[in-house]
């Protein structure tokens, strides 16, 4: 027998319809009427949206560069800067743009000093300005004007976009002056993967020096169509619906203003230097191919060797992820980190998600990178790799120019101290305390530390440390030297009898009473406090350390 055949649905019957597309009218007029009495509100409120508020000053300018310090979020501040390197189009206020999302104020809030570097707009007068000017003079100077500013001999460089480009040739033209290079969507290779811009930029359809000779600095309202050209759809229709669906949402209608503000506010780009950018990085890809110079002089790559982040963004049409991590390879450091985040090249500046998952992320390996380990902590590591004991240090223990020391195996503490807060003092608790003679001394690489047993030698070259451990090392060696010149009695005060109590107490040398503190040294003389501080102080001040202490009127 045939199938039964399923009763077709009764047909809606005219009036059904009249009424149905009547309640469609009323839903869509009802809309568009909430709609037009909501938007001159909503267009009212865009208008007055604020960018750039985290307060800062000027503290250098050049031509029409302004380098800003923002003002501090927190009690103490870490002693690197971090200088961000903005591109030299559009404004930098993208990287502040509202205080939830501002790159900025992630870093004050995570103690970082931090700089900004504003391009300002070039005039026709600054057309012939190229990478030899931005890179080797503009940028090089307002570095050298943080450095100073901070007393570090090397800062951070945080550069975005095309001032991370920027950042890459610096760090390879002056390593001795970066301490870590963080690169936020920056184009490095540029081999079919630079995605549309790439393609336009290709010399068989495009030559920049064409449009550098018809309009000198090249228009920014240029640079921001074709930006604007890479996704029509989404850019001048998508979002507009966007923002009608959403208008009741006042947050989403000011970030929403505050974002076209940006993106209709761009900047003039000197001429010759976006030719060289796009012949030099984009065409030729000389950067990658360690064929780039600047000003005459190389930029060798392989100079890059200090520790180096790539922050990418997983959906970054204008910079693929592709366009930025195989510069890794060719770097010559091996302290790589990458961070892909599900994000487009802007997100990754200023979406929430970027700024809950990635930022302060960043700021912990900028802390990371730049609390360089301290004298006690390389005594401390080169200890551990020799003996496999834990050595601990703690500055928050004792008064501010004194440390606690802590040394522990697997079967719990050994021994424990409050000493001075330097290197000799803990060098010299670690020897009593474990019955070894440590060594230390410079290598290219790094602290190497020596520590004597009676099995043997062995020596660790701690890596990774600032120049001020360096200076630090040096200097204790030194002293060292110095005090194993005199022997106790030679001190002033002191004399055969406090000489032989002292050595009896395991005071034995100079070093020894340079570092004790005034109760012990008085014990075991069997004097007063007061002539103790004498006896360490001129101790201390024969191996050129400080003073212990002031002594008593």
């Amino acid at each position: 027998m045939p199938a039964e055949e399923s009763p077709s649905p009764p047909a809606a019957s005219p009036l059904a319809l009249v009424r149905t597309f009547q309640r469609a009218a009323l839903e869509t007029a009802t809309e568009a009427a909430r709609e037009a009495t909501l938007l001159p509100g909503r267009l009212a409120d865009a208008t007055t949206v604020e960018v750039g508020q985290t307060p800062s000053e000027v503290v250098y300018t050049e031509n029409k560069l302004e380098l800003r310090r923002y003002e501090s979020l927190t009690d103490h501040q870490h002693a690197v800067p971090v200088l961000v390197v903005y591109a030299l189009i559009n404004r930098p206020y993208i990287l502040d743009l509202q205080p939830d999302r501002s790159i900025v104020r992630r870093l004050l809030e995570a103690g970082h000093d931090v700089y900004l570097v504003d391009w300002g707009d070039p005039s026709r007068l600054d057309r012939h300005l190229g990478l030899e000017d931005y890179v080797g003079r503009y940028l090089d100077n307002c570095v050298d004007v943080v450095r100073e500013r901070s007393g570090q001999a090397a800062i951070n460089l945080l550069g975005y976009c095309m001032g991370g480009t920027m950042s890459a040739i610096y760090t390879a033209l002056h390593p001795e002056k970066v301490n870590a290079l963080a690169l936020l969507a920056a184009p490095l290779y540029l081999e079919d993967t630079g995605g549309v811009l790439e393609l336009w930029g290709d010399e068989a359809y495009f030559d920049p020096r064409r449009l550098r000779e018809v309009h000198g600095n090249v228009p920014g309202e240029f640079l921001a169509a074709g930006f604007q050209l890479m996704d029509p759809v989404a850019n001048t229709v998508t979002k507009y619906v966007r923002l009608a669906e959403r208008l009741e949402n006042e947050d989403f209608v000011r970030n929403f203003a505050r974002m076209e503000r940006w993106l209709s506010d761009p900047v003039d780009l000197a001429g010759e230097a976006y030719a060289e950018f796009v012949e030099r990085i984009y065409q030729r890809n000389e950067l990658y191919r360690n064929e780039l110079t600047v000003g005459g002089e190389p930029v060798d790559v392989e100079r890059i060797d200090v520790p180096l982040l790539q922050i990418v963004g997983t959906y970054d049409s204008l910079v693929p992820p592709d366009a930025s991590t195989p510069f890794n390879e060719v770097v010559g450091t091996d302290d790589v980190t990458t961070i892909e985040y599900p994000s487009g090249h802007v997100g990754l500046a200023m979406s929430n998600g970027a700024h809950r998952d990635v930022w302060p992320e960043v700021a912990e390996w900028f802390l990371e990178q730049s609390d360089h380990p301290t004298l006690a902590d390389v005594l401390g590591e080169g200890v551990e790799a020799a003996l496999g004991v834990d050595v601990e240090t703690d500055v928050g223990v004792g008064d501010v120019d004194e440390m606690a020391v802590g040394v522990g195996d697997a079967d719990g503490e050994i021994s424990r101290a409050v000493v001075r807060r330097d290197p000799v003092a803990v060098e010299r608790f670690l020897e009593a305390a474990l019955g070894v003679d440590i060594e230390l001394s410079g290598d290219a690489d790094g602290i190497a530390v020596t520590v004597a047993t009676d099995e043997g030698v062995q020596t660790t070259v701690v890596r990774s440390v600032g120049e001020a451990t360096r200076t630090e090392v040096e200097e204790s060696v030194e002293s060292v030297a110095v005090a194993s010149v005199y022997d106790l009695e030679e001190l002033e005060g002191v004399g055969p009898t406090y000489a032989a109590r002292l050595r009896d107490a395991g005071i034995e040398s100079v070093a020894d009473l340079a570092v004790a503190d005034a109760p012990t040294v008085a014990a075991a003389a069997g004097v007063g406090e007061r002539l103790a501080r004498t006896f360490v102080d001129r101790a201390r001040a024969l191996v050129g350390l400080e003073a212990a202490a002031e002594t008593d009127d």
